[in-house]
């Protein structure tokens, strides 16, 4: 339970007469305010609320975002805590999506958030992020990146891409105009169409669970809000595909833009 849950979810006196511009200010010498008004009335869903996507949901909370749509079918558990931004003791057991909610609530009342709890499926997608301008991947699941990434293309939202392993992570940008996600990774899925055959294949890249250590996912899922800042207000450079930015913590030389 939160303190502001413990308080009966009001705000603290001291912060009454507070709002979202209070909120913003130390961001708008680096956007205009008709900049950051888009940004409010943005709407944007992230498909997983876990290591890369408290990271990013945060900082989407913290930079404004008005709307957001959060999916995630699991709950947090003690193996969580040492890289999960919403994850804490206090949260073991609770399901991600109803904890991120939540977080969200106490960190920018103006953010409104629909949270739901199951797993995402071609079945859903479309009841999830049908309304969404943006759709960010913070999966670490490839089957289900691959039908979100198709669902963005098909319908003309763009897709902000994330991924890591160890202490490697990387982030792209795709949209109708940019080579496709299953095109720029050479994916034995392109072309073709997502039954148990190709699912066997698809399966076949990913073996055991990814190493991952803290920083890495939440470089990654902020790294991930700002292209999605990016994309709504129009200020400095997209990340476009078949750009990516990759990086790893290990080598002095990270941070490098690749084009594939």
């Amino acid at each position: 339970m939160s303190i502001l849950t413990k308080k009966g979810g009001n705000m603290p006196e001291r912060y009454k007469g507070f709002g979202y511009w209070d909120i913003a200010t130390r961001q708008m010498s680096i956007v205009t305010k008709s900049q950051q008004t888009r940004f409010k009335d943005a709407k944007i869903g992230v498909v997983g609320c876990g290591g890369i996507g408290g990271g990013t949901i945060l900082m989407l909370a913290r930079m404004g975002l008005g709307d957001l749509t959060i999916i995630d079918k699991d709950a947090y558990d003690l193996s969580n805590l040492n890289r999960q931004a919403i994850s804490s003791l206090e949260t073991v057991g609770v399901d991600k999506a109803v904890a991120t909610k939540e977080r969200v609530r106490i960190t920018n009342p103006y953010t409104k958030v629909n949270a739901f709890n199951e797993e995402l499926n071609a079945d859903n997608i479309d009841k999830v992020f049908g309304d969404r301008d943006i759709i960010i991947d913070a999966l670490d699941n490839l089957y289900t990146r691959i039908i979100v990434s198709r669902y963005a293309r098909e319908n003309d939202i763009p897709f902000v891409h994330g991924a890591i392993h160890g202490t490697q992570g990387q982030v792209s940008v795709f949209t109708k105009d940019t080579p496709s996600y299953e095109e720029l990774f050479s994916l034995p899925s392109l072309g073709k169409k997502l039954g148990d055959e190709t699912k066997k294949e698809i399966s076949k890249l990913t073996k055991g669970v990814p190493p991952v250590i803290g920083p890495v996912p939440n470089i990654v899922g902020c790294l991930e809000s700002f292209e999605a800042y990016k994309l709504v207000t129009g200020i400095g450079e997209v990340n476009y595909a078949p750009k990516i930015l990759n990086f790893d913590l290990l080598n002095l030389e990270s941070f490098k833009v690749l084009e594939l």
